[in-house]
């Protein structure tokens, strides 16, 4: 399949963070203020994590993203750094972008030393299929409990 999508790091193009701080707080809820604090933190130097990711169509428009923060709000704070906040827009979806967005916060994490990431999830056999093994359960900070799975960087 033919790749119609840009991927980039909002650490390497620091322009799109108010439009990507601004795309996750519309699909996850968390206002866009904590999204641009945690994307301009590692602009200043501080850490490999947080990350921030999205792919961009022909128009420079976001249709994707994830990210990797410390913990992604459960119990199991020993299992760090998580991917968090992966979301594929619906006209977009079965064109092959989680995986690429998936694979891409991967290559980055390892290239910045680290060698484990974890995530939280309520979906079944879909993280699979792109390498990452589910370990353990996990139960976020609302009560609810979830699948923790990692992956190698």
């Amino acid at each position: 399949m033919a790749q119609n999508f840009i991927l980039t790091s909002v650490r390497e193009r620091p322009d799109l963070i108010p439009a990507a701080a601004a795309w996750f707080a519309s699909k996850w809820g968390i206002p866009a203020e904590e999204y641009e604090a945690s994307m301009r933190e590692p602009a200043a130097g501080r850490s490999a994590v947080p990350q921030w990711y999205a792919a961009l169509d022909g128009a420079g428009n976001i249709i994707a993203g994830a990210g990797v923060i410390e913990n992604d709000f459960h119990d199991r704070k020993d299992l760090s750094p998580n991917l968090c906040a992966l979301f594929v827009e619906e006209p977009y979806r079965r064109r092959g972008i989680a995986g690429a967005l998936l694979n891409f916060a991967r290559e980055a994490m390892r290239r910045a030393g680290i060698q484990k990431l974890y995530l939280v999830t309520e979906h079944t056999s879909f993280y699979e299929q792109y390498g990452w093994r589910y370990i353990t359960d996990a139960t976020g900070d609302d009560g609810v409990k979830m699948r923790l799975y990692e992956a190698e960087c």
